[in-house]
């Protein structure tokens, strides 16, 4: 199993189920049932494939396992793919929630079901490869690549406004991304090569850290997003299928996070030091001013978006505390955050679907209508307000042990953050449960369904799982996330010598 190319297999198995599909002949309606039914089993194999390297993942060694290396393009610039004890967890959520996305989508999208079960299924290798790449050209090429079928996902089947929700993701991504190549192009041309191991043993100079780091931000802030470029994520998931949303606030948004962990800390650590104030500031700003303009929305899905900038803040918050505590939670709400905003954007779907709007006033007194759905949303908005017992605890529970150990006043106003999402959270399901049932569009709404509840059980089971045992989790990424701070004040400790010693 291990001489085998498990990571290519995992990789690029959905393209090959986009070819298959794009081959498929007949009429409409035939083709649509044949599309989905591939895009289905695709995705389900994808994610079997992903449990096979997560059987044989071994939690105790910082080493990049399943590496796979052949010469490219040359020079320096190589096809080498690994995953370590953080990577494995964002390909394992990323092969987890893209057939539950397939599903969701199975009678919602009706028209071009060939085009889009080959978007989704090019996207899914787009963010596998990303989290998978260890050369800096082949990460660009995934990290760009995603783009594409994102673009087309929003502005095909998105809503009234789907153009302009789509120009502005694409161009606010593209911009720093396009600073993210002129830094790797940089770091090519002074060490030689694009290998990420290679770059991150390279040792920069501290001027030169500081406008990579940047370049680097640049990137990962507007993908993460941070305030304030953050202004594209409520347009797009406005804008997006239900399925997009899903996509795009539970793997997509991870990457800016992955991104600072990956590259930032450990390749440019004098530079981090130097700009986790900005970090912080920028981090605690988001977290307050999110949450009170989430207060503040009459539409669904914008109230869960502006939620989705709030969550970030944390991430961002516990990886730049440096502490064991502060990473690992950091890296656990990204992970909590994949399954609760998936869900919450899978939860606005199901109403969206059989009431065709996503405004607020428009619902009330669905418990008596849809009680199965009232438990799902119940369970759902409580991790999604960090309540112990349920995912979004535990990460958060780290982040603020981890900040308070290096700045009590971003502790404090972090769990301002808490005490608003709170605040928003019963706001909505308040006015979309309770109440009593007086709109006349609503009295024969359905509950869920065979597929619905498909969708949603495995990720109730994992939020209330990883709320009350998150080990399976911690362990994976614990001697990963040791090895990194570990190296980070190494590098703090001697960097001069270091940096000094590589020119």
């Amino acid at each position: 199993m291990f001489d085998f190319p498990l990571l290519s297999l995992v990789t690029f198995l959905p393209t090959v189920g986009a070819a298959f599909i794009l081959l498929i002949r007949g009429e409409e309606e035939v083709v649509a049932r044949n599309a989905r039914w591939v895009a289905i089993w695709t995705t389900v194999m994808t994610f079997g494939a992903s449990l096979l390297i997560w059987m044989g993942f071994n939690p105790a060694t910082a080493e990049f396992q399943f590496v796979e290396q052949k010469a490219w393009i040359g020079s320096g610039i190589n096809y080498h793919m690994g995953v370590d004890g953080i990577s494995m967890l964002f390909v394992l959520l990323t092969t987890l929630l893209t057939p539950l996305c397939i599903l969701a989508s199975w009678e919602s999208i009706s028209t071009r079901v060939k085009e889009y079960m080959v978007a989704f299924l090019i996207m899914e290798t787009m963010m596998i490869g990303v989290f998978c790449a260890l050369d800096f050209v082949v990460f660009y090429l995934f990290f760009e690549g995603g783009l594409i079928p994102m673009f087309l996902i929003i502005g095909v089947w998105g809503g009234e406004r789907r153009i302009y929700a789509t120009f502005k993701f694409f161009l606010y991504t593209l911009l720093g991304s396009v600073l993210m190549l002129l830094a790797i192009l940089a770091m090519y041309l002074k060490v030689g090569t694009t290998d990420i191991p290679t770059l991150i043993a390279a040792g920069f100079d501290p001027t030169w850290q500081r406008w990579l780091w940047l370049a680097f931000f640049a990137a990962f802030a507007v993908k993460i997003p941070m305030w304030p470029v953050h202004t594209w994520l409520p347009d797009a998931h406005v804008e997006a299928p239900t399925a997009g949303s899903v996509v795009l606030a539970g793997v997509l948004l991870k990457i800016g996070g992955y991104g600072f962990l990956r590259f930032s800390i450990p390749m440019l650590p004098e530079a981090t030091e130097f700009f986790t104030p900005l970090v912080y500031t920028l981090s605690v700003v988001a977290i307050v001013y999110a949450s009170l303009v989430a207060l503040m929305q009459e539409d669904m899905k914008k109230l869960i978006a502006y939620s989705s900038v709030a969550h970030m803040g944390f991430v961002t918050i516990g990886i730049f505390t440096f502490t064991t505590q502060g990473i690992e939670g950091g890296i656990m709400v990204m992970l909590s955050h994949g399954l609760v905003s998936a869900a919450l954007f899978l939860i606005v779907g199901v109403v969206y679907d059989r009431v065709h709007t996503r405004e607020i006033s428009r619902y009330g007194g669905l418990v008596h209508r849809m009680p199965i759905y009232a438990a799902v949303f119940m369970v759902i908005g409580l991790a999604n307000v960090g309540l112990p017992g349920t995912s979004g605890f535990v990460g958060e529970f780290l982040v603020l042990v981890g900040i308070f150990q290096v700045d009590t006043w971003v502790a404090f106003l972090a769990t301002t953050g808490i005490v608003l999402s709170v605040a928003y959270t019963l706001w909505l399901y308040r006015r979309v449960i309770y109440g009593e049932l007086v709109k006349a569009e609503l009295k024969d709404i359905l509950d869920l369904n065979r597929r619905e509840i498909a969708v949603f059980t495995p990720l109730v089971v994992l939020v209330l799982y990883f709320g009350i045992y998150p080990e399976p989790l911690l362990e994976v990424m614990h001697v990963s996330v040791a090895n990194l701070i570990q190296s980070h004040e190494m590098a703090m400790n001697g960097g001069s010598a270091v940096a000094l010693a590589n020119r």
